[in-house]
This record gives structure tokens, C-alpha cells and sequence, in this order.
């Protein structure tokens, strides 16, 4: 079984990986913000080479044991000093060891198998490494490290461009394949998703065996897939306690699709509320998964696209719901980006826009966003220029209506900004300690000596008391 398999293989090894030297304010903030996640988050690392001898067994740590950056770059430094320049690096969304466990066949059926072409690469490498926990920061860092060790930029590429490319056993490349892991939009259940990731594995492999072009292959990915479920259970320990209930898993739905041919545009949420004159309606499962769904208005073509949502009847009357999204190319960018122009509700003949221009990205790449509402306590990313009897949450709001490919949402570019509250902590505390460290020490080199005295052999110094 896949699961046995990687824990028998698990080795460790002691080395750091190189890594950009901050400015002395900030090291504190990142250092802590790193450990912070690299404490919740680990991801397993694949490892597999076509020559012999790559890895030396070391001895068995204790269970649980995570590999670190600087046992990380131990196993990698050999691979790539001694073993092929040619390097593939499949990098998933979202994995964990619990995928193995779960989708890698009961009792060894490999035709039951999520990963038979991973199975079948490792048992036929004449070298393999397999670690079940590698700590984030390391992964986060594992694309730099390669690109320079082997001083080759990552080339992005897929089965189409692979079969185009003449590699070179002499030349070092660094091949950077994408495999999504796609269970959060709902479309797709995570064994499909890993068996088709599978598949491209295979197919790849056998492109290159196909040339007979020597390589060492990695496959990790940029997040774990499965969490904790109930906090309680990880402060209390790992125990399963009597009687104890299992926390209901939040339901997914399918996304809205508005076609013409084919998909044209996906919108998404876990929840979809309005209100009008503060009566709230969730209109979530009316939403989603409605196979007769009013999208009467809906419009799309390249560079413009309108999904219209219309129910009836909604606060005792018909309201429609329409989307306005536009594409443009900036030559800045020499892109093409989107945003979502407005939101307008339409209602008895009236019409309430809301600015949503911060639902903006790439036009190859769909927009999520944890809350999209015009509260100012969801982030208030939906605007009014005039006070509206309106409100609407959207909560984890996915849309695209550009470069639609099936009914999948491409990437995500998220709303969320790289400094959360806690790091804007830590920067404003690093400062105001940096502040008075400064004051202090502009204080010490103020102090001067003293460059009079008394004399003592001169008169004293009489004071006549004044009655």
C-alpha cells in the first residue's frame, strides 16, 4: 500500500537551504510569521531518479518527525551534484499523507489506485525517496533552491510543450509542472482529481523515457489538503474520545455556469445573502445546484460578459442580480486583465449599483475572495455612492468570465493582501523598539565630559547667609 510505502521510506538528513538574507527590522516578523505556519503546515515530498545510488539509508527517526529545510537540502545536494541536470518538479495545489492513505488502493489493489503511475515510477527507479511530512518553508523555498543549484530558470511547461522541447543530458533544465488539486471549487471529486494528476505524471515519464533523456523527479505541493477538523481534538491530544461526534463537513455545491456553446462564465459561493430593509434571505440553495436557474440577460463575448441571476418572487416582487465584468489589455502589464465594473440589483423598476473594482486579476485567472459584502465588518469591497435599503454578503466568492476551459475555474488571484494584522503588529512593535534603541543610544553619545573644575588651592567659595 502507497501509505506503507511512505513511511518505510521516510529518512531525514541535516543541511539549510539558501535563502535571501531580510533587513534586520523585519527578520523578527517574518522568522515568527514562518514558524507560525510552518507549525500547521506540512506537506509530503516524492522523491525518484534513473540513477542508482542517489540517497544512503540513514537511521529511523521518531514518528511524527518533520523534515526541515536544513535535512531537506541533504537529500537534494547528492541528487543534484552526482545524479541527472534534467529535473522535474510536479508541484500540486493541495496534498497530504492522508491522500495516499485514502486513494492509494486498499491492501496493495493497485486497480483500485489514485497513484498507479506513482507506484509503478517508484518501484521501477533504480533510486527513490520518499519523506511523509516536509515543513512548508522548505517547499516554499524548494523552486529558488534548484533554480540555484542547477542555474536554470523554471520552465513552466505542459504535455504539449514537453514533447516539443530537445533536452540535453549535459545541460541542466528545471522543469516546473503545475497538477491542480481542484476538490475546493466542488466540480471534481479529490480521487478524480488525483488519478487525472496521476495520469500526467505518466505521461510525462514516458515522454522522457520515450527520448531516453536522464532525470530526478520531486512531487510535493504548495499546501497540505486535509486540516484538523476540531481544534479541541488537536489542543487535547490525538486520542478519539467516547461518545465523541464527528463535526458535519460544510456542503459543496456546484458553481453557476452561463453557456452559450460551451462555459462562458463560473460564479461561486459558500453562501449568498441579501437583505432588503435589514431582512436577510440566504438564497444559497437557490442559487446552486438549480438546474432551472433564471440567467435570462446573461451576456458574454471576449471582452465583456454580464451574468444575470433573477429571482421571483423576493421580497414580494421580481429582482434580478446582474454582474458586469470587462477585459482590457494595459501594455504596461502587456496583459489582459479583468474587473468586475459593478453589481446592480434591480428591483420594481429601481437600480442599485454597487462598485466592486477591487474584484480585479489576470484574465487567464478566475478572482476569489473570502467575503465580498458591503459591510464594513466582511471588508465593505462592495461600495455605494448613495445609501442603499440593499445589503449582500458573498462568502467565499469565486467568479471568472474569461477563459473559461469546462466548468473549472482557472487559478485563483485572492483578495487577500501579503500583511495581515498580525504581521502590521509585529513591523509597528519591531519600529517603536527600533525607535527607542535609537533614542537611547543618540542620548549615550550626547553625554560629554566635564572641562571645568574646581581648584583647591584657590579661595573656597563663600556663601553669606542673608537674614
Amino acid at each position: 500500500m502507497m501509505a506503507a510505502t511512505v513511511v518505510s521510506r521516510m529518512r531525514m538528513g541535516t543541511r539549510r537551504l539558501p535563502f535571501l538574507w531580510l533587513p534586520l527590522s523585519l527578520v523578527a516578523v517574518a522568522v515568527a510569521a514562518a514558524a507560525a505556519v510552518a507549525t500547521e503546515q506540512q506537506v509530503p515530498l516524492v522523491l525518484w531518479s534513473s540513477d542508482r545510488d542517489l540517497w544512503t539509508p540513514v537511521a529511523d527517526t521518531h514518528e511524527g518527525h518533520i523534515t526541515s529545510d536544513m535535512q531537506l537540502s541533504t537529500y537534494l545536494d547528492p541528487a543534484l551534484e552526482l545524479g541527472p541536470r534534467n529535473v522535474l518538479l510536479f508541484l500540486q495545489d493541495k496534498l497530504s499523507i492522508e491522500d495516499f492513505t485514502a486513494y492509494g488502493g486498499v491492501f496493495g489493489n493497485k486497480q483500485d489506485s489514485a497513484f498507479s503511475n506513482l507506484e509503478n515510477a517508484l518501484d521501477l527507479a533504480p533510486s527513490s525517496l520518499v519523506l511523509p511530512a516536509v515543513d512548508w518553508y522548505a517547499i516554499s523555498t524548494l523552486t529558488t533552491y534548484l533554480q540555484e543549484k542547477l542555474g536554470a530558470s523554471p520552465l513552466h511547461v505542459d504535455l504539449a510543450t514537453l514533447k516539443e522541447l530537445k533536452l540535453n543530458a549535459s545541460l541542466p533544465a528545471l522543469l516546473l509542472i503545475r497538477l491542480p488539486y481542484t476538490a475546493s471549487s466542488g466540480l471534481m471529486a479529490p480521487r478524480e482529481v488525483l488519478t487525472g494528476n496521476d495520469e500526467v505524471i505518466g505521461q510525462v515519464l514516458s515522454t522522457l523515457k520515450s527520448e531516453e533523456v536522464p532525470y530526478t523527479a520531486a512531487l510535493t505541493a504548495v499546501r497540505p489538503s486535509r486540516v484538523a477538523r476540531d481544534v479541541s481534538m488537536v489542543t487535547e491530544g490525538l486520542g478519539r474520545q467516547l461518545l465523541q461526534t464527528q463535526v458535519a463537513a460544510p456542503m459543496i455545491h456546484p458553481p453557476v455556469s452561463y453557456n452559450d456553446t460551451v462555459p462562458r462564465i463560473l460564479f461561486w459561493a459558500q453562501n449568498f445573502s441579501v437583505a432588503y430593509k435589514d431582512e436577510w434571505k440566504d438564497l444559497t440553495s437557490l442559487t446552486f445546484g438549480v438546474e432551472n436557474l433564471n440567467l435570462t440577460g446573461s451576456f458574454w463575448n471576449d471582452s465583456f460578459a454580464v451574468l444575470s441571476l433573477t429571482y421571483e418572487p423576493l421580497f414580494g416582487a421580481t429582482v434580478t442580480f446582474k454582474f458586469i465584468l470587462a477585459s482590457r489589455f494595459y501594455p504596461v502589464s502587456a496583459r489582459y486583465w479583468f474587473t468586475m465594473e459593478r453589481l446592480e440589483i434591480h428591483s420594481n423598476g429601481s437600480v442599485a449599483h454597487f462598485n466592486v473594482s477591487q474584484v480585479t486579476g489576470p484574465s487567464i485567472y478566475s478572482f476569489h475572495c473570502e467575503y465580498v459584502s458591503s459591510l464594513s465588518k466582511k471588508g465593505n469591497l462592495l461600495v455605494t455612492n448613495v445609501p442603499s435599503l440593499w445589503q449582500m454578503t458573498l462568502h467565499d466568492f469565486q467568479i471568472q468570465a474569461f477563459n473559461v476551459t469546462g466548468e473549472q475555474f482557472s487559478y485563483a488571484s485572492d483578495c487577500a493582501g501579503f500583511f495581515s494584522p498580525g504581521i502590521w503588529m509585529g513591523l509597528l512593535t519591531t519600529l517603536f523598539m527600533l525607535f527607542i534603541f535609537t533614542y537611547g543610544l543618540h542620548m549615550i553619545l550626547s553625554l560629554k565630559t566635564m572641562d571645568r573644575f574646581d581648584d583647591h588651592k584657590g579661595p573656597t567659595i563663600t556663601l553669606t547667609q542673608i537674614v
